[in-house]
């Protein structure tokens, strides 16, 4: 990919700012809709999770998770989309939005029942330093439930797997799950051990 290229998906996608990031966002909006009820599907919420959201972009994933969990926090690194997910959630008492990143949550050990990332696993600059931090925060017996657009998940669904197993989570389930509309996304579900 070239430097400009590289440089227009950061600003819309990446790292949203500017008009860029503005256009990001509702296309996010929109295109990870899908992806975003079906993670908080799988993820069988019922009321009673504590919820960490990985880059929740616009904030779709976010507030289904709010609707359906006792208290949701989001990491998210750009200004704007933090800004657009805490508008799309306002009235959720129960969520809460903060400056961080898969790699840097800022969030206790053991705080959470569930961890979601939707669309963000391929712009992880340390993909191990994440999971890492994803299986700290983690309660024993909490779920990780990621998705990704396939096509642009670096080592594809087998590397994400290893990965994941890598970071000592366990019964380790990777597949591959076609939304009506948009890309094939690599699906994984995983557990921190008791």
């Amino acid at each position: 990919m070239g430097h400009f290229a590289g440089f227009v998906l950061d600003r819309a996608f990446g790292h949203p700012r500017g008009l860029l990031g503005a256009a990001g966002g509702a296309l996010m909006a929109r295109g990870n809709a899908a992806a975003e009820r079906q993670v908080v599907r799988l993820a069988k919420l019922t009321g009673a999770e504590d919820v960490l959201v990985i880059g929740p972009g616009p904030g779709v994933g976010l507030r289904a998770a709010g609707e359906r969990a006792a208290r949701v926090v989001a990491v998210e690194p750009s200004a704007p989309m933090r800004q657009a997910s805490c508008r799309r959630c306002a009235e959720l008492p129960n969520v809460a939005v903060g400056d961080g990143t898969a790699e840097a949550t800022g969030q206790p050990d053991a705080a959470f029942d569930v961890v979601l990332s939707v669309n963000n696993v391929q712009l992880w600059p340390d993909r191990a330093a994440a999971l890492a931090e994803l299986h700290r925060v983690l309660r024993p017996g909490g779920v990780l439930l990621l998705s990704t657009h396939e096509r642009w998940l670096p080592g594809g669904r087998a590397g994400l797997h290893t990965d994941v197993q890598a970071a000592g989570f366990a019964d380790v389930q990777t597949w591959a799950w076609q939304p009506d509309h948009g890309t094939t996304q690599a699906q994984t579900r995983a557990i921190r051990p008791e």
